[in-house]
């Protein structure tokens, strides 16, 4: 099944990663997980050790938005974060971080590229599937 994602989302996380070429950027993404449909993505801090080359999501933030979910809001369908060196592909860091949940993770690139993977127990790393990208617009 693909994976939806509206034209503004999209272009919000593209945005972020251009604004910030030098580090990691990093939020959620938030949908419907019936639909694999991506209408939301919430901005996170990224706090960790070096920016240039790791990611992780504000502790308070990912709390948040488990709230919000068991509250009858948004579903958490998973995470963005960039790569301002290159590359949209998942990282072997990143593959150290991931786990076989299903959670999507949208990586984009400084030149506006991007891709959306499945974390899973098979595929690149032994740990992502890519997944086709339909944009609403």
């Amino acid at each position: 099944m693909a994976v939806r994602i509206s034209r503004d989302v999209l272009e919000q996380i593209l945005a972020e990663a251009r604004a910030a070429p030098d580090r990691e950027i990093c939020g959620l993404l938030l949908g419907d997980d019936a639909d694999q449909q991506i209408f939301a993505a919430q901005p996170a801090a990224n706090v960790a050790d070096d920016l240039a080359r790791r990611f992780e999501i504000d502790p308070l933030t990912l709390i948040a938005a488990h709230r919000t979910a068991r509250a009858g809001g948004s579903v958490m369908l998973g995470h963005y974060h960039s790569h301002p060196l290159g590359g949209v592909e998942p990282s072997p860091c990143d593959a150290e971080m991931a786990r076989a949940d299903g959670a999507l993770w949208l990586i984009c690139g400084p030149d506006g590229s991007y891709t959306i993977w499945r974390a899973g127990s098979t595929g690149m790393h032994g740990r992502f599937a890519k997944c086709d990208i339909v944009i609403d617009e």
